[in-house]
């Protein structure tokens, strides 16, 4: 396999997806995501990239990969980047895919993929939207080069009146910046059909902190004795306490329920919690086809 791996989440304990493909058009991203974890790991992470060769490569695999287990698109690097407005490099690959009958689930901030509709229609998929705030100062600090919020909300609407399934993920929640507005913010979405959430807490590493730090500094500050003395180191990052983390996303579950959303936190460990579908939205891949 060149281009297409199946996922590996760093052997997480808490890990509760299913077996999937991992597959990512470019390399890097250019979102510039403050709280981002693959630049810890991927060098000059924030200068994207696309991948020489990448049809030829990926069709290759298609040839032979196993057509049950569905391919993520894409787990770090976000498929629609400013670079893909010219290169359509992700648009050639979702072609690619529906033409192998791929099911796949494609994760993205960009209100790009709306130019794929027509394809993305006649495929076996669902769209993942990460939203992690409605306020866009915050969204600007936060995730500085992403399309805003609102564009966000409208392309999700946009995907789901052509008849697209559409999950969501609050990813990270950060307390004293966006756990506030979990209500607001799952109450925008359930009213234009989005069917299921998924939410974790911002697990720090020392270069997504640095980032925060300097941005947010007084919440940071408020957050290290958290972090590193109270909180828990699991390989690479480092976790909010547990009881903190389990009031964060009981709180997220319980908007969930009110507005009739499926739920799932991916990454902490609380699956009494979980919705019994799938932990990522992938259970949607076969509606409505």
């Amino acid at each position: 396999m060149q281009v297409i791996n199946l996922f590996d989440p760093w052997k997480s304990k808490f890990c509760t997806c299913p077996t999937k493909y991992s597959f990512s058009p470019y390399t890097g991203c250019s979102h510039g995501c403050l709280y981002c974890y693959a630049s810890s790991y991927i060098p000059n992470f924030f200068t994207c990239k696309p991948k020489k060769d990448l049809l030829k490569r990926l069709a290759s695999d298609l040839k032979k990969i196993d057509k049950r287990i569905y391919v993520s698109i894409a787990n770090s690097s976000d498929p629609y980047p400013p670079l893909e407005h010219k290169l359509r490099l992700t648009r050639d690959c979702l072609k690619l895919l529906v033409a192998n009958n791929c099911k796949f689930l494609l994760i993205t901030k960009s209100n790009l993929v709306e130019r794929d509709k027509d394809v993305l229609s006649k495929a076996k998929v669902c769209v993942s939207f990460s939203l992690t705030t409605l306020d866009e100062d915050a969204a600007k600090k936060l995730e500085p080069n992403a399309p805003l919020p609102q564009k966000r909300l409208a392309a999700m609407e946009n995907l789901i009146k052509h008849n697209i399934q559409v999950a969501m993920r609050i990813d990270p929640i950060i307390p004293g910046i966006n756990d506030s507005e979990i209500g607001d913010l799952l109450k925008s979405v359930a009213e234009i059909g989005v069917k299921h959430i998924v939410s974790s807490t911002y697990k720090a590493r020392f270069d997504s902190w640095n980032r925060m730090y300097k941005v947010f500094p007084e919440v940071m500050e408020k957050l290290k004795d958290l972090y590193f003395r109270q909180g828990e180191k699991i390989s690479n990052s480092y976790y909010l306490p547990t009881s903190i983390r389990f009031k964060l996303m009981k709180k997220v579950k319980e908007s969930c329920d009110k507005f009739g959303l499926t739920f799932a936190c991916c990454r902490e460990g609380f699956i009494e919690l979980n919705t019994p579908k799938s932990c990522d939205g992938s259970h949607l891949i076969t509606i409505n086809l």
